[in-house]
């Protein structure tokens, strides 16, 4: 039965997830000029919605063995969590207050593209990128593994909630707010927001130490 603890679960999966995916990267970047090129966009979505989820159970799964057996790392894991976060959000105010211009090329490359030639080029931005393993496999699945029993795939249901409603947001963005999206200050305001939601989070993980 759903109860507060199911919902609580859920809201910290959707909450942490959403926290570190909402960022300029370059899988985000990837999926935001295929949408605005219109190719292969549900794929583009699915491919990053599925290997979230995956990556994030797999995390989940990993680290809750480890952490039963060791409090101590538990702990030490918990508390480079909360530098990770600390750290995210400082990169992504200095993106949003320093950072040069550079305005998005969404509206390039308009030659059709294969489904496989699409997909296989966003297989290597999202796995050969340490940043999501550290943010998934590591930081979310830290996270997660202190679930109590089956809500620990509670937390990955709600990370994998909140991966598909960026993407999906993403890809209207890329194909409706073109223009908002190719202004530098757009992303200047996303990199704001994302730093604040790190830093909530990172006390949110203090203080469960």
């Amino acid at each position: 039965m759903w109860n507060s603890a199911a919902s609580s679960s859920w809201l910290a999966g959707f909450t942490v997830c959403l926290s570190l995916i909402v960022s300029i990267g370059a899988q985000n970047l990837y999926v935001l000029r295929q949408a605005v090129q219109g190719q292969h966009v549900r794929a583009c979505v699915i491919w990053c919605v599925v290997s979230d989820a995956l990556l994030v159970a797999v995390g989940v799964a990993g680290m809750a063995a480890i952490l039963g057996s060791s409090p101590t790392l538990a702990r030490y894991l918990t508390l480079g969590g909360v530098l990770f976060l600390l750290a995210y959000g400082l990169f992504a105010w200095h993106r949003a207050f320093f950072a040069p211009d550079n305005k998005l090329e969404a509206a390039g490359g308009k030659t059709e593209r294969s489904l496989l030639g699409v997909l296989s080029a966003l297989a290597v931005l999202t796995l050969a990128n340490p940043h999501v393993y550290l943010d998934t496999v590591v930081l979310i699945g830290s996270i997660g593994a202190q679930q109590d029993g089956a809500l620990k795939w509670i937390f990955v249901v709600g990370a994998a909630c909140a991966s598909l409603t960026w993407f999906v947001v993403l890809a209207f963005a890329g194909r409706k707010l073109q223009g908002v999206f190719a202004n530098p200050r757009a992303w200047r305001v996303l990199d704001t927001l994302t730093g604040a939601m790190m830093f909530v989070l990172a006390w949110w993980v203090w203080q469960g130490l």
